[in-house]
């Protein structure tokens, strides 16, 4: 934070906001309406909850779904982040914007650009889907062991709690991707795929290359999470009500 501060000032640590906001907004919206859109029809004509696995599933499908359409704006997000060589001096920034950024990784290296990270973004779909299961999962028990029903609503701190534990758990288990995906995208090194990220990270870094960066992400992700968690389900929930209250 320092570093950037001093070589970029504010506006530094406010690079890819945009492409942040619109990215993280697209594919939580998305996420969410895939995963109960496959779990609805996972669950159709059955009595019973859906286990772990059928939830894991049920998200990672989700999520590759979602990436298709998303991957683009992350694309230009680590684009935009990255520019560090530019300093403060705004004329020297190769992307003025995210759509600048759009149309110049277009013009350049056509839609294959807009995709790099794209299979390491497929394996990402497992974060989603842990994340998810755990969530479900905890929930769940947390209800049989409160004596209520399974799918009885919880008050904001007990979703908060839910959110953040499998988010954290989540984080730990898949962060390396993240590390691969945003060195794929990176204008500032060329790889010839996945493998080469991979094996240059291991031979000059050993296993801490692969884990660099997880705590801001941690400190980063983990409130965003719970405030989206939070919201979705009230949310959800007071939509559910009205439409029930007009039937």
């Amino acid at each position: 934070m320092t570093t950037v501060w001093k070589h970029e000032g504010l506006r530094g640590l406010y690079q890819g906001v945009t492409p942040n906001m619109l990215g993280a907004g697209a594919s939580w919206g998305l996420y969410f309406f895939f995963y109960n859109a496959i779990k609805a029809y996972k669950k159709e004509g059955k009595l019973e909850t859906l286990s772990a696995t059928e939830h894991l599933v049920s998200a990672a499908e989700a999520g590759a779904m979602t990436l298709c359409i998303t991957n683009p704006i992350w694309v230009t997000k680590t684009r935009l982040v990255l520019q560090y060589n530019a300093g403060i001096d705004p004329s020297k920034r190769q992307y003025r914007g995210m759509f600048d950024a759009l149309i110049k990784i277009y013009k350049t290296e056509g839609i294959r650009g807009l995709y790099k990270g794209f299979v390491p973004g497929l394996f990402g779909t497992s974060h989603g889907a842990l994340q998810f299961m755990a969530y479900e999962d905890l929930k769940l028990r947390y209800n049989n062991y409160r004596n209520r029903v399974s799918d009885t609503k919880l008050n904001t701190v007990e979703y908060i709690m839910m959110a953040a534990v499998s988010k954290i758990f989540a984080v730990s288990a898949t962060y390396p991707y993240q590390v691969v995906r945003a060195r794929l995208q990176d204008q500032h090194n060329t790889y010839s795929g996945v493998f080469d990220v991979i094996g240059r990270t291991w031979r000059k870094e050993g296993i801490h290359g692969f884990y660099k960066g997880i705590v801001p992400n941690v400190i980063r992700v983990t409130p965003a999470c719970c405030i989206t968690f939070v919201v979705y389900e009230n949310v959800s929930g007071f939509l559910l009500g009205f439409r029930k209250g007009n039937n």
